[in-house]
């Protein structure tokens, strides 16, 4: 019993979120704490229960004592008006065992009373307390589903933002490309313009010497009257 008034009270003085930031899954564990809650509410019952009818007990008990405590008074002053004074003697003398008794049940009755009493009011607020957990718990829930959701969220958009900066990487190895593709361009085109020129001064070279030599031999023919 002692067991079960502990955990109660630990888990009822505690901050419930507090005790769910450790678990890996909060909808589980708050599951398993209004399980475990539900269980000793069982336990607490029929030991509530007991207490209750311990007490029921000692006030029958009190109640027949007074009633035999009424009725020996009661032959007791028969016994007088009957002139028996000696049968008055002895009803008196049960009187006095049974107010002697009277005071041990009056004593044992206040106390399961009050263990009575402290049980009803233990296990009522126990059933307040579950009733209030398990509105939390829809609420505790709904975080949770929220928090998920969130997290999805915050996935896709990372995903998303690491997409575009692939885009932004493809961008650059394309501008890169280009500028590698017209760098290539304009070397081809510097290279045939080089070798254009060296074919062209050459054939120059050739068609100078020819037309040289043309000439002079026109000078000599014509020196020579040829």
């Amino acid at each position: 019993m002692a067991g079960i008034l502990k955990r109660f009270s630990d888990i009822m003085s505690a901050n419930l979120n507090a005790l769910l930031d450790k678990a890996e899954d909060p909808e589980k564990m708050i599951d398993q704490y209004l399980r475990d809650l539900q269980n000793d509410l069982a336990k607490v019952k029929a030991e509530t229960a007991s207490v209750m009818a311990e007490e029921t007990r000692c006030k029958r008990a009190l109640d027949e004592c007074e009633k035999e405590i009424a009725d020996m008074q009661s032959y007791a002053e028969k016994a007088v008006l009957a002139g028996n004074d000696d049968d008055a003697r002895q009803f008196l003398a049960k009187k006095q065992q049974l107010e002697n008794k009277k005071v041990g049940l009056g004593e044992a009755h206040a106390v399961a009373h009050d263990n009575a009493v402290k049980m009803k009011e233990m296990h009522d607020k126990l059933c307040r307390d579950i009733s209030e957990l398990n509105s939390r718990k829809e609420a505790i829930k709904a975080k949770v589903a929220v928090a998920k959701t969130q997290d999805r969220v915050n996935k896709v958009g990372a995903s998303a933002e690491g997409a575009a900066n692939t885009m932004s990487a493809f961008a650059r190895m394309e501008e890169k490309a280009d500028r590698m593709l017209d760098e290539a361009n304009a070397m081809a085109e510097l290279n045939g313009n080089s070798e254009a020129e060296t074919i062209k001064d050459l054939t120059a070279k050739y068609d100078n010497s020819t037309a040289a030599v043309e000439d002079e031999l026109a000078a000599l023919k014509a020196k020579l009257g040829k």
